[in-house]
């Protein structure tokens, strides 16, 4: 495997970054998790319009064009000969004796692997996945705005963790004020009388690439959509559940606690739309 760091492709035993580097002292940076298909990355424009609003929050300036962003990207890609990849850019602000204070850091670290894709059994597609509701609240806004897809994730490990001991794929976060938020690792979404309802940004969640899709691909197919601020109790009672990001696109859930839905219409609909969209904008793009 070969890893692009700052600039250069270098081998998985030689990516090394410094033991002072942010990233590594405070979780001091951002990333984000792309999806390639056919050598095509998807929505890369959207991925990378999200990293410099990320940046831009913590006043991390990257100091590279956007163009030569795209283009090491797709080099991260040819050098590991992968056309079905997992890409994963992360952004340190860079090495610097220890101390809180940016002006001690120096130029940022820029770490991009790509490996090759994975799928997920075909059974959590057919019969859905187990989702659990934790105790691990998801960081509020005043604390940490999670429109910054940071590097410090331990909230989202530790929320993960609780869903593996319990047997469950995901785990569900609340906000502070005991409204649905977001998966660890994915957005959700509900369906209640071919309505499809999913947190808003005001619930203290990442605005999901894969989330922006589905809200555009439920609009194209007349779906109604109402994004808000919900209690557990609504989803209890919804007929429909799925959660996204950009690896699982589109994945349903059969249980969240000790509810149970079935794989409905509305899910395989906007399952089917996706693969569709999909295939058109890979088509164009190669």
């Amino acid at each position: 495997m070969k890893i692009y760091l700052n600039g250069e492709f270098v081998s998985e035993s030689d990516a090394k970054v410094s033991v002072f580097d942010r990233g590594f002292l405070y979780g001091d940076g951002v990333f984000e998790t792309m999806r390639a298909y056919g050598g095509v990355v998807f929505r890369i424009n959207e991925h990378i319009k999200r990293l410099r609003r990320s940046l831009g929050m913590i006043r991390l300036d990257l100091s590279l064009p956007e163009s030569s962003l795209y283009e090491a990207i797709y080099d991260t890609l040819s050098a590991n000969d992968l056309t079905e990849a997992v890409v994963r850019l992360s952004v340190s602000r860079g090495t610097g004796p220890i101390g809180l204070s940016m002006s001690l850091c120096g130029q940022p670290t820029l770490v991009i692997i790509a490996k090759p894709f994975t799928p997920y059994p075909q059974d959590y597609y057919d019969n859905g996945i187990r989702v659990v509701t934790t105790k691990i609240m998801r960081t509020p806004p005043d604390a940490l705005n999670p429109m910054i897809k940071s590097l410090n994730f331990l909230n989202n490990i530790m929320a993960k963790a609780m869903a593996d001991d319990a047997g469950a794929h995901e785990a569900l976060m609340l906000s502070a004020n005991g409204h649905l938020a977001e998966c660890s690792v994915s957005n959700i979404f509900f369906v209640k009388e071919d309505i499809l309802y999913t947190p808003s940004v005001k619930s203290g969640i990442l605005d999901g690439v894969m989330r922006a899709q589905v809200l555009e691909l439920a609009c194209e197919t007349g779906l109604g959509v109402v994004e808000g601020e919900f209690f557990p109790a609504t989803l209890y009672r919804a007929h429909e559940v799925f959660v996204t990001n950009s690896t699982m696109e589109i994945m349903p859930v059969t249980t969240v606690d000790a509810v149970s839905y079935p794989v409905g219409h509305v899910t395989r609909r906007l399952m089917k739309a996706f693969f569709r969209y999909r295939e058109q904008y890979v088509k164009y793009r190669q």
